[in-house]
C-alpha cells in the first residue's frame, strides 16, 4: 500500500510538470456534459486532482475525522486538536481553513437540527448546513453549486426537505446571525442545493497509508459505515457513468481527490467513471442507478447483460 501511494503521488507529480490536465469538458451525445481526452493517455496517468467546493465528516466520525479535509486521526488518536471537545483538526492549517464557517457553527445550538438528521439517518443536510456557513462567512458564493446538475425530487422528499428547511433557518435566526447575512437562505435555495449534492457528493474512502491504517480501515468497515465523510467536487462531478470504467477517483489521505486513467485511452475518448460498486450484478447496477442518479445505464457492459 505505501508503494501504491508512493508511485501515485510520484505520477500525480510528474503529470503536473507535464501542464494543464489532458482533458476537456464538452457535450456528449446522449449525457449532457462530458470530460474527454485532449491526448493519449497511458493508464496509470493521473490526469488532474481536485479539491471539494464543501465536504463534510460522517456524523460518527467527528472526532476520528479531520473537520476540514477528512484525513483520519493518526494512530490511536495522536496528533491534531480538537475545537471545544466538538470536532477534530488535524493541523493548524485545516482549523485556519475552516475557520470562517466552523465559528459561524460554534455560533448555533445544532441540536433540534442534528437529532432530525441523525433519527432519519440523514447525512447530505449537513452538507448544506456547512455550505451556508460558508456563505454566511464570505468563503463561497450562494450560488457557488448551480453549475451542477441537480436530482429529480418527488413530492415525499421535497415535503422532507422543507421540514429540514425549516430546522435549519430557525437555528440560525435563534443564534442572532443578522438578517442580510441569511438573505440567500430560502426555502427554494435549500431545495436546489440539496437536490445538487445528493447527485453529485462522493461517497470519500481513504486509501490506506500503511499496514495499521489498512488493518484499521479493514474493522472499521465491519463494524460501520466505511467512508469518512461525503464531498462534491466541480470537474470531477462532469464525469459520467460507465460500468466499465476507463477512469477512477481515488483519495489517499484526504478529501483531495486524484483522477486516474485505468487503460490506455485514445485522444477524443470520453472518460467516465462508476458511480457505484461495479461487482454487482446487472439488475443490481440498473437499480440503484436508476433510484439514486435518475438514469437507466446503456453503457456496453449492462447491454451485453454481464
Amino acid at each position: 500500500m505505501f508503494h501504491l501511494r508512493r508511485r501515485l503521488l510520484c505520477t500525480a507529480a510528474a503529470a503536473a510538470a507535464r501542464g494543464p490536465p489532458p482533458i476537456r469538458v464538452a457535450l456528449t451525445e446522449s449525457s449532457g456534459r462530458g470530460v474527454f481526452a485532449t491526448r493519449s493517455i497511458a493508464a496509470g496517468e493521473v490526469l488532474h486532482s481536485a479539491q471539494p467546493v464543501v465536504s463534510h465528516p460522517s456524523p460518527s466520525l467527528l472526532h476520528e475525522v479531520c473537520y476540514s479535509c477528512l484525513r483520519r486521526k493518526a494512530g490511536n488518536g495522536g496528533g491534531g486538536d480538537t475545537s471545544g471537545g466538538i470536532c477534530y483538526f488535524c493541523s493548524d492549517a485545516c482549523r485556519e481553513h475552516a475557520k470562517g464557517f466552523n465559528e459561524v457553527e460554534k455560533n448555533a445550538d445544532w441540536s433540534l437540527f442534528d437529532d432530525h438528521c441523525s433519527s432519519r439517518g440523514l447525512k447530505y443536510p449537513y452538507m448544506v448546513k456547512r455550505l451556508a456557513c460558508m456563505v454566511i462567512s464570505g468563503s463561497v458564493s450562494a450560488d457557488c453549486l448551480d453549475i451542477l446538475q441537480p436530482a429529480r425530487l418527488h413530492q415525499g422528499t421535497l415535503t422532507e426537505m422543507e421540514e429540514e428547511f425549516e430546522l435549519l433557518d430557525s437555528t440560525f435566526r435563534k443564534a442572532g446571525i443578522h438578517e442580510e447575512q441569511t438573505t440567500f437562505l430560502t426555502k427554494e435555495w435549500y431545495i436546489n442545493v440539496l437536490a445538487r449534492i445528493r447527485i453529485n457528493a462522493f461517497r470519500i474512502e481513504l486509501v490506506a497509508s500503511s499496514y495499521e491504517d489498512l488493518l484499521s480501515s479493514a474493522l472499521a468497515s465491519v463494524s460501520c459505515d466505511a467512508a469518512v465523510g461525503n464531498a462534491v467536487y466541480m470537474l470531477p462531478s462532469f464525469y459520467n457513468h460507465d460500468c466499465d470504467p476507463n477512469t477512477h477517483i481515488v483519495w489517499l489521505e484526504s478529501a483531495d481527490a486524484r483522477l486516474k486513467a485505468l487503460r490506455d485511452i485514445e485522444e477524443g475518448e470520453e472518460l467516465r467513471i462508476c458511480y457505484i460498486d461495479a461487482s454487482m450484478d446487472v439488475d443490481a447496477r440498473q437499480k440503484i442507478l436508476a433510484d439514486g442518479f435518475g438514469f437507466q445505464c446503456r453503457c456496453l457492459r449492462c447491454l451485453s447483460g454481464d
